[in-house]
């Protein structure tokens, strides 16, 4: 029998029907009874900053304001407490490494059976990582070629592919940054927590390849 979880968990997709599908998985076979559903990475950082009782956060990476799993490690520092993973439709090894990198509590491919989802969250949940299988294969030879992206590649996946587009939040975000306001008031001005435009920030700095907010003012 399935116990039901006190906390919530938050399910960030920009597909209405994978999140359906994802939640009902979620209802029964972990017992969250509790179910955020968000379809941008703007409307998922609000719900973090308005849901105090978030267990788990499952994020995918085709969503604008995402540039890769570097752009997730700063909700880690801003939620301690909060597991963080990537649900994606991506099996490249390169993502895979960088979640682990920055922190994240696992990389889970959408390809994988029901059952195999419920156990990678579960190993997530229990404060374990998750990485997927064909991690501990060994890799094939390197074509002549380079593969075809992903169609669910992150922006800094290196491939030539163009950037994705910065989210309407963090175009936002950089426009108070060149007036130069502060964190507190650029919260303030935008009406969110102070905790998000960091990770607003965290992002913008990962997307133009800024240092710091001067740099990311003027390359931007």
């Amino acid at each position: 029998m399935t116990t039901n979880r006190p906390g919530a968990v938050l399910v960030a997709d920009d597909h209405s029907l994978y999140r359906a599908g994802f939640s009902l998985l979620l209802k029964d076979r972990l017992g969250f009874r509790a179910i955020i559903e968000a379809a941008t990475f703007d409307a998922a950082l609000d719900r973090l900053a308005e849901t105090p009782n978030v267990e788990l956060a499952l994020f995918d990476l085709a969503m604008p304001g995402i540039s890769g799993p570097e752009s997730l490690s700063v909700v880690k520092d801003t939620y301690p407490g909060l597991r963080v993973a990537i649900v994606s439709g991506s099996e490249e090894r390169n993502y895979v490494l960088k979640a682990v990198a920055t922190g994240l509590n696992g990389y889970v491919p959408k390809s994988l059976a029901d059952d195999e989802i419920v156990g990678a969250l579960k190993d997530i949940l229990d404060g374990r990582i998750y990485v997927p299988r064909f991690m501990t294969t060994a890799m094939p030879a390197a074509p002549d070629q380079p593969a075809s992206p992903s169609p669910d590649a992150p922006a800094d996946a290196g491939n030539g592919q163009p950037a994705k587009p910065i989210s309407p939040r963090q175009r936002d975000v950089l426009t108070c940054i060149r007036r130069g306001l502060s964190n507190k008031e650029i919260a303030r001005e935008l009406d969110i927590a102070e905790g998000t435009v960091k990770i607003h920030l965290a992002a913008l700095f990962t997307h133009f390849g800024a240092r710091n907010r001067t740099e990311l003012a003027t390359k931007s």
